[in-house]
């Protein structure tokens, strides 16, 4: 009996899709960039009310862009979900943190809210709160953001997703 491979995450494409990375080639705007990203760069922009916004390489790069942002460095704590993707955390790394998981919510598999704020509660005992919270989504299970935003806002902790 042959076996079927089931995969993690296939690729959904498409005409459209095909039409896109043909328009890429003729129009020789492989690299560095050219007129699909700069018009996906303005509408994003516009549709979340901002001014500016860059498309980057991957969600790694742009978890790694935000945490040098937020001036993460050598020794810096970072809060992260332990059932997670190796991208949403090498950037803590990258930078020289620390990434402290949190074990998952038996539900979601996602970041457990209640155990984020027993352990806030515990770097603030110790005088020395997480520099960030990165709650990844997975599986297409959305992480509890709403709670998540609650439990660290008045703790003035920003949340990278």
């Amino acid at each position: 009996m042959k076996s079927k491979r089931i995969f993690l995450s296939p690729p959904h494409m498409g005409g459209e899709e095909e039409r896109f990375v043909r328009e890429a080639f003729e129009s020789n705007y492989i690299a560095p960039l050219g007129p699909q990203v700069d018009a996906f760069e303005r509408e994003f922009a516009e549709k979340v009310g901002i001014r500016h916004a860059v498309a980057l390489s991957s969600g790694t790069a742009a978890m790694h862009l935000a945490l040098r942002i937020l001036g993460v460095g050598p020794g810096d704590e970072v809060l992260a979900a332990t059932l997670t993707f190796i991208g949403s955390v090498t950037p803590v790394v990258f930078q020289g943190g620390f990434p402290v998981f949190l074990d998952a919510d038996r539900k979601s598999w996602n970041m457990d809210p209640e155990l984020l704020a027993e352990e806030l509660e515990s770097f603030a005992k110790r005088g020395r709160l997480p520099k960030a919270v990165i709650p990844t989504d997975l599986y297409g299970q959305c992480a509890d953001l709403g709670r998540i935003l609650d439990i660290c806002e008045p703790c003035g902790i920003p949340v990278v997703v």
